[in-house]
């Protein structure tokens, strides 16, 4: 590599988009480049750099060592270059731009329509593209820029945490908590209770939620003292409801879970005796807040996610035999 060789953002950007389309062709669609374009610009990087930086596999290029390495620091220089830029725009009394976000299941019926909806008062100038995924996926997003902020939860003290080894290096914030709820049959001994405590369960057959949520539930009762027997495992809230309906088994869900559509006749959800909650937060490239636009949906979020889940837990409260 001849020692003042420089490399610009735009080399970063044309790399980065190599790396994430997996082609030059896809990497050109997603640019909006000319392909030969984006094949010229390659030559002339390799021979700026004196490195190779793609190889032929049959038909396919892919990037060699030296368009990895580029590749895994472009999303932070680029992150940066549009915090800069960003704060420029505010200087100049701009607030507009597209943010991409990624969050879990219940949030997509609670939280998001209500984001949207301060944005579309406040904010017309800033809009969104959503796409809806389990934690561990939505914070890989956020470290290989493919979304600038990531919805997510976990639950306190569970070794299994999303915002652990793999957020490292980015910014991980609370913004809110999110109440777990026991469900049990609306005819179940422990129905009429105000609030239930796990251990009284121990002998039920249990229903399974998504994989981080069943790894919860065998930490919640392993604290109360016992293994859960676990008969079903589905992440589909409606279904969970409906099997506890039909006396299967008991289950636990967080509130905005249930708050998310009209619950099923035939159940009763109650707070757990232990007060256990979920943590809402959201995971951001380090300086990602710099941006305009992105700083004003991060305060969005925040509104949206304390009126969502101030909403849901009455409404919880409120589901018994399905009124």
């Amino acid at each position: 590599m001849a020692d003042d060789a420089q490399l610009d953002v735009h080399d970063l950007r044309v790399i980065k988009a190599i790396s994430d389309a997996g082609s030059l062709t896809a990497a050109a669609d997603l640019l909006g480049y000319s392909q030969p374009a984006v094949s010229q610009q390659m030559r002339r990087l390799e021979t700026k750099l004196g490195l190779p930086l793609l190889e032929r596999v049959g038909r396919r290029v892919r990037l060699t060592e030296a368009g990895r390495v580029l590749a895994r620091h472009a999303p932070s220089v680029t992150t940066a270059l549009d915090a800069a830029v960003g704060e420029l725009a505010e200087l100049r009394g701009l607030e507009a731009g597209t943010v991409r976000i990624l969050g879990f299941p219940s949030a997509t019926p609670t939280i998001l329509p209500r984001l949207l909806r301060d944005l579309a008062r406040r904010h017309p100038g800033v809009s969104l593209t959503y796409v809806e995924a389990e934690p561990p996926e939505a914070v890989a997003a956020v470290r290989d820029d493919r979304a600038d902020i990531a919805v997510t939860f976990a639950y306190p003290g569970d070794r299994a945490d999303p915002h652990g080894v793999s957020a490292r290096g980015l910014s991980v914030r609370t913004v809110g908590r999110d109440d777990l709820l026991v469900v049990v049959p609306e005819d179940h001994p422990v129905a009429d209770r105000d609030v239930i405590d796990v251990a009284l369960l121990a002998e039920e057959n249990w229903i399974a939620g998504c994989p981080r949520c069943r790894g919860h539930l065998l930490e919640l009762c392993g604290r109360a003292g016992f293994t859960p027997r676990i008969g079903f495992e589905t992440d589909n809230v409606v279904a969970v409801e409906g099997l506890v309906a039909q006396g299967i088994g008991v289950a636990t869900l967080p509130a905005l879970g249930v708050a998310s559509f009209p619950a099923l006749p035939g159940i009763v959800t109650r707070p757990l005796l232990a007060g256990d909650e979920r943590l809402i937060h959201v995971v951001t490239a380090h300086g990602a807040d710099r941006v305009p636009a992105v700083a004003t949906v991060l305060r969005a979020l925040e509104r949206a996610v304390a009126a969502a889940t101030a909403a849901a837990v009455p409404a919880a409260e409120a589901t018994s035999g399905g009124n």
